[in-house]
């Protein structure tokens, strides 16, 4: 589980230096707006690439520390060893999702290479956001098969 967790970390940098660019040009954009008229050509698609990506990688973080929405309202009377199991079950289902997720994503990315579909302004190859996007995927999904398997703890710090 410490592998999985050191490269969600690294997900998350990465995740957090993509959110960082997205500021920055956001902001870059709102001042040659508002000084000179102008703005970015492709900011847009910059910011729209990058969100999707930066979500994608923030995912197996937020697997890792148990970050997902629970819904434990049918649950909360249940006993420890029962919402144990249930918990394992989610992990289980949300690994088949993101499994699935990160199948789908490689054929789309296939799909937009093959075909070389670019964004409108900046002519970027779509397929780069799909190839950023299915890392994270599987390792959601390798994160959550883990956590059914073998349960939720986190790794001790030494």
């Amino acid at each position: 589980m410490r592998l999985l967790t050191s490269l969600a970390n690294l997900c998350a940098v990465l995740a957090g230096a993509l959110i960082t660019l997205i500021t920055l040009i956001t902001c870059g954009n709102l001042i040659l707006r508002n000084t000179t008229g102008d703005s970015m050509a492709g900011a847009f698609e910059i910011t729209a690439m990058s969100t999707g990506a930066a979500i994608a990688l923030f995912m197996p973080l937020s697997q890792v520390r148990q970050g997902h929405i629970i819904v434990d309202f049918f649950t909360n009377s249940l006993s420890d060893a029962t919402n144990g199991k249930l918990d394992k079950l989610g992990a289980f289902v949300l690994a088949l999702v993101f499994g699935l997720l990160a199948w789908r994503t490689t054929l789309g990315g296939l799909s937009a290479y093959n075909s070389g579909s670019q964004t409108m302004l900046m002519s970027l190859p779509e397929w780069i956001v799909y190839a950023a996007m299915v890392p994270p995927f599987a390792l959601t999904a390798v994160i959550g098969l883990r956590q059914a398997l073998f349960g939720f703890e986190l790794p001790t710090e030494n």
